[in-house]
C-alpha cells in the first residue's frame, strides 16, 4: 500500500515539476523545478530497486548538470534587481518545496525499508545474476556488452561540453590575456623575493 502511494506521489510531482520547468518564464525558476523533477525521478528509481541510478540522478544531474545550467543561466542578461525584489514574495513557495522534499525523503526511507516494488519480471538478458547487486550488474553490462555505446556517449558529452564553452566564450575589452609561454619561461627568482625579516619586525608590504 505504501509503495503504491509513494509511486503515485513521486510520479505526480515529477510530471508537475517537469511541466512547470517548461512553462516557467524565469530561467532560474525553471532550473530549480528541474532539480525537483530529478529528485522525484530518483525516488522512482529507489522504488524500482535501482538505487545506483537514483544516486546518479542526485549526484550527477542535480550536483553537476543542474549547477552547470545555473552557471549558464547566470551568464544571460537577467535583471537581478527584479529577482531580488521577488525573493520575499517567493519565500513561502520555497518553504513549501522544502517541506515536500522532506516528506518525500521520509516516505522513500519507509518504502525502502519495506522492500523493492514489484514492477515486472526481468527477462533473461536483463536479469541480475545471483550474488550481484544492481550496481555491480550495471557495471558488468556497461564495460562488456555496451562498452562501445558507453564510450560513444562519453564522446558526445565531451563534444557538448566543448560546444558550451565555445558558445559562452566572449571577448571583453580591458581584460589582460594570459601569456602561457611567458609564465612557463619565468624563473623562480623572478617570482619571489626573500626579504628575511627579523623576528617581531613584521613584513614590509
Amino acid at each position: 500500500m505504501i509503495q503504491a502511494f509513494a509511486f503515485y506521489l513521486f510520479a505526480t510531482l515529477m510530471i508537475v515539476s517537469g511541466a512547470v520547468t517548461i512553462l516557467a518564464r524565469n530561467p532560474v525558476h525553471s532550473v530549480l523545478w528541474l532539480i525537483l523533477a530529478f529528485f522525484n525521478a530518483a525516488g522512482l528509481m529507489v522504488l524500482a530497486g535501482a538505487e545506483f541510478i537514483a544516486m546518479l540522478l542526485i549526484i550527477v544531474y542535480v550536483g553537476a548538470v543542474a549547477v552547470l545550467f545555473l552557471f549558464v543561466v547566470m551568464m544571460l542578461d537577467i535583471d537581478f534587481a527584479e529577482l531580488r525584489a521577488g525573493f520575499i514574495r517567493n519565500a513561502p513557495l520555497g518553504v513549501i518545496l522544502a517541506v515536500v522534499l522532506f516528506v518525500e525523503l521520509f516516505v522513500g526511507i519507509l518504502v525502502r525499508s519495506a522492500g523493492d516494488m514489484a514492477i515486472g519480471t526481468a527477462g533473461a538478458a536483463t536479469a541480475v545474476p545471483a550474488g550481484l547487486s544492481n550496481t555491480a550488474a550495471i557495471g558488468a553490462l556497461l564495460y562488456t556488452r555496451y562498452l562501445f555505446v558507453f564510450e560513444a556517449a562519453g564522446f558526445i558529452l565531451l563534444v557538448a561540453m566543448i560546444g558550451a564553452i565555445v558558445l559562452t566564450h566572449r571577448q571583453r575589452s580591458g581584460v589582460r590575456g594570459q601569456n602561457i609561454a611567458k609564465q612557463i619561461a619565468r624563473r623562480p627568482e623572478e617570482a619571489t623575493i626573500n626579504l628575511q625579516p627579523e623576528v617581531g619586525k613584521g613584513v614590509s608590504l
